[in-house]
């Protein structure tokens, strides 16, 4: 009996001891927790969300479309979120391990609330369609990946404080790096000031038919940061920097309103008054 004794003193001591200080008691229920919210993050997708974009696809307008579908992952990664804080909430951590856990915590709900914050800037867009007036729709783009490039960089080093890693000395060094860089990409800063030139002079847009002498004539598909991309008649596809832009002369052939047009009519001697008429007519139709 002292055998069995002694195993059973030995896996109840092992049993409460766990792992890190935490008895299995206590990480069973933290993994039953964990499972449950999971469980809810199902019912969210399958049938809230569902319904909700149900709802909105009765409505006219089309910002709370795209709310609803931008806020889908963070919404999906809320129960996660919240079934890591309660399962460890019942955990009886001390010492290192609190802090650790507790910085986890904190993590999360960082990015949680970064990655909402991300998700929310393009839907925002459609309040404000009258900035496209001033800023044209390209250029508003360019300002929205702008912004969610900083939600980004923000949300980065707002979780790095919470682990302790101060942001400043790396910014320092990225500004070191920056120099170097810079110096050695300047046709990178002069495109990318060029196609700044070209939104806010509003010279063409996507869906332009535009024309530069001797380069290239086209229809505008994308005017990206360093480069625009345009489509020629032939079908081919060409990648023009668009410096090219700003020390050109733009034809942008899409904003004629009168059009010369240039016809040779070949006659015979033979051809009739209502022959005549009839080429007359038809040309003008």
């Amino acid at each position: 009996m002292s055998i069995l004794e002694n195993f059973q003193n030995l896996f109840i001591e092992i049993w409460q001891q766990g792992i890190a200080g935490i008895n299995f008691t206590q990480i069973g229920l933290g993994i039953v927790i964990l499972l449950l919210f999971l469980l809810l993050r199902g019912l969210i997708s399958s049938f809230i969300l569902k319904r909700l974009e149900n709802y909105v696809a009765k409505t006219s307008n089309k910002f709370d479309d795209a709310l609803v579908e931008a806020a889908k992952g963070p919404v999906k990664f809320l129960p996660i979120v919240l079934g890591i804080f309660v399962a460890s909430s019942y955990m009886e951590f001390d010492g290192k391990m609190l802090i650790f856990i507790d910085n986890i915590n904190r993590s999360l709900i960082t990015i949680l609330i970064f990655w909402l914050i991300h998700q929310i800037v393009e839907p925002l867009t459609y309040l404000i369609r009258r900035v496209e007036e001033l800023l044209s729709k390209d250029l508003l783009n360019w300002v929205v990946k702008a912004n969610k490039i900083l939600i980004i960089f923000f949300g980065f080093a707002a979780t790095l404080d919470i682990w302790g890693i101060k942001i400043a000395p790396i910014i320092a060094g990225l500004g070191l790096f920056g120099v170097a860089v810079a110096l050695g990409a300047q046709d990178l800063f002069k495109n990318l000031i060029s196609g700044i030139l070209v939104l806010v002079e509003k010279r063409f847009k996507i869906g332009d038919w535009i024309a530069v002498e001797g380069i290239i004539e086209g229809i505008v598909e994308k005017i990206g940061f360093r480069s625009t991309t345009i489509r020629k008649f032939d079908k081919s596809l060409a990648i023009i920097p668009n410096f090219q832009f700003a020390e050109n002369a733009v034809v942008n052939v899409s904003e004629t309103s009168n059009w010369l047009i240039s016809w040779i009519i070949t006659l015979q001697y033979d051809t009739t008054v209502d022959q005549l008429k009839t080429v007359r007519n038809e040309i003008e139709a």
